[in-house]
C-alpha cells in the first residue's frame, strides 16, 4: 500500500514539474512573475520576524538589567543584615540574590541567543532583498527581450512578401498612392492648362483686328 502511495505521489509530482514547464516554456514572464509574488511574501514574512526579534531583544535586555540591578540590591541589602546582626533578614536577602543572579544569568544567555538570531535574520532579509532586486531586474530584461521579439515578428509578419493577403494589401495601397498622385497631377496641369488658356484669351481680346 506504501509503495502504491509512493508512486501515485511521484506520478503527479512528475505531470505537475511537467505541467511548470511548459507554463515557463510558454509565458515565462508570467512565471517569474509568480516567483516574484512568492518570494516578496516569503520577504515580508521574514521582515516580520526580524521586528518580532527586535522588540524580543528589546524585553530580554529591560528583563536582564531588572534582574541585575535587583541581584545587585539584595547583595548591598544581605550585606548590611550581616553588619547588623540580622541572621534572619541576611538569609532573605542573600537568598533573593542568589534567585535573581540565576534569573540574570538565564536571561543574559537567551539575550545572547536572541542577538545572534536577529543577526541571522538580518543577514537572510538583506539576501533575500538582493534576490528579490535581480528577480526584478530579469524580469525587466526579459519584458525587453520580449518587446523585441514581438516587434520584430509584428515586423517580420508585415514586411514578408511570401504572406500573400500582406503583400496585396501593400500592393493595394500602393496602387491607391500612384492613381491619387496621378489625379493630383492630372488635376494641376488641367487648371495651369485652363488658367493658361483664359490668359491667352484675354490678351487677344485686347488685341486690334487687323
Amino acid at each position: 500500500m506504501a509503495n502504491l502511495l509512493t508512486r501515485i505521489k511521484d506520478t503527479v509530482m512528475a505531470d505537475l514539474h511537467e505541467a511548470l514547464d511548459k507554463k515557463e516554456k510558454k509565458n515565462p514572464i508570467a512565471l517569474l512573475n509568480q516567483y516574484l509574488r512568492e518570494c516578496e511574501r516569503e520577504t515580508e514574512k521574514v521582515r516580520n520576524l526580524l521586528e518580532r526579534q527586535y522588540t524580543l531583544k528589546e524585553e530580554f535586555t529591560r528583563e536582564y538589567e531588572q534582574a541585575k540591578n535587583l541581584a545587585d540590591k539584595r547583595k548591598r541589602q544581605a550585606e548590611v543584615a550581616t553588619q547588623a546582626g540580622e541572621e534572619e533578614l541576611y538569609q532573605f536577602a542573600a537568598q533573593e540574590q542568589m534567585q535573581y543572579e540565576e534569573r540574570a544569568s538565564r536571561l543574559k544567555d537567551l539575550l545572547n541567543q536572541a542577538v545572534q538570531q536577529m543577526g541571522d535574520l538580518e543577514r537572510k532579509y538583506e539576501e533575500m532583498k538582493h534576490k528579490l532586486k535581480d528577480m526584478h531586474i530579469r524580469r525587466m530584461e526579459l519584458m525587453g527581450r520580449e518587446n523585441i521579439t514581438r516587434a520584430n515578428h509584428q515586423m517580420d509578419k508585415v514586411l514578408d512578401q511570401n504572406n500573400d493577403k500582406t503583400f496585396t494589401r501593400f500592393q493595394e495601397i500602393e496602387s491607391y498612392l500612384d492613381r491619387l498622385e496621378h489625379q493630383v497631377k492630372s488635376s494641376y496641369h488641367r487648371s495651369t492648362i485652363d488658367a493658361r488658356i483664359a490668359q491667352l484669351e484675354k490678351e487677344l481680346e485686347k488685341k486690334p483686328v487687323l
